[in-house]
């Protein structure tokens, strides 16, 4: 019974897709929007071997899953707590076969984990530099949106590390940053390919951007037509209602 997998504060969500769940828990940082476009956005193929870094509640791995988008897809976590609950949203949906949720700090990727040993790599990362006010560096909130625990250059180190050469590292984050996304990627030998803009509603500045870059490519990036979440009068557009499984 479905009880069996919940705790104090915790809710089973439907996933809409292929009858995958999720457990989730308000005291903690729910997924949003864009991991769900960041698994739609994300270049892996049903034979890859995939990661996702700061997995937080497991989503991207389970809605890659869910998309018959990987053939396994582990998920790495820095928060024990939230590390245990996205396991047993794992079980819950049976796939411990295919998927592990790993409890572990993305800044030690290089010690802990093995080189090279994913085709393809997923991270909806921390979007804003940690202000130096900032009063609760251990809240679930401040480390999901701040980078307090890590940075985005930790981030791509690591993406290097663990893919084989020509892996993509599929991400999201917030177009203001672009600039510094890119230099840091072809730091490390992450040659940007595709890039696509997220607009709230038609004719509003982008609050999202979506990127994928292969390790070892070659210099030639291309620009996806931007997406439009909401129509004017705030129902889903038919791209985004699609990604969710809906006519």
């Amino acid at each position: 019974m479905e009880e069996e997998y919940l705790r104090e504060g915790e809710r089973i969500d439907d996933l809409q897709v292929n009858g995958f769940r999720i457990i989730q828990n308000p005291s903690f940082f729910c997924f949003g929007m864009d991991a769900v476009l960041l698994a739609n956005f994300a270049g892996t193929r049903r034979k890859d071997r995939v990661l996702d870094l700061g997995t937080g509640t497991g989503i991207i791995p389970l809605l890659l899953l869910a998309k018959e988008k990987a053939m396994t897809c582990d998920g790495l976590e820095l928060q024990e707590a939230v590390a245990e609950m996205a396991g047993r949203s794992v079980r819950l949906n049976q796939v411990e076969d295919r998927c592990r949720i790993i409890s572990g700090d993305i800044c030690q990727v290089p010690k802990t984990m093995e080189r090279e040993g994913y085709d393809a790599v997923t991270c909806n990362p921390p979007y804003i530099k940690a202000p130096s006010g900032l009063h609760n560096d251990t809240d679930a909130y401040n480390i999901a949106r701040h980078e307090i625990a890590v940075t985005w250059e930790d981030i791509a180190r690591s993406a290097a590390y663990l893919l084989k050469p020509g892996g993509r590292f599929a991400f999201v984050h917030k177009p203001f940053r672009i600039p510094e996304l890119m230099q840091t990627l072809q730091k490390y030998k992450l040659e940007p390919k595709r890039m696509q803009l997220v607009q709230p509603h038609a004719g509003r500045e982008p609050n999202m951007v979506l990127m994928e870059a292969v390790k070892g490519g070659g210099p030639q990036l291309t620009v996806l037509p931007t997406l439009v979440v909401y129509e004017k009068d705030g129902s889903y557009t038919k791209e985004v209602l699609e990604m969710y499984g809906k006519p």
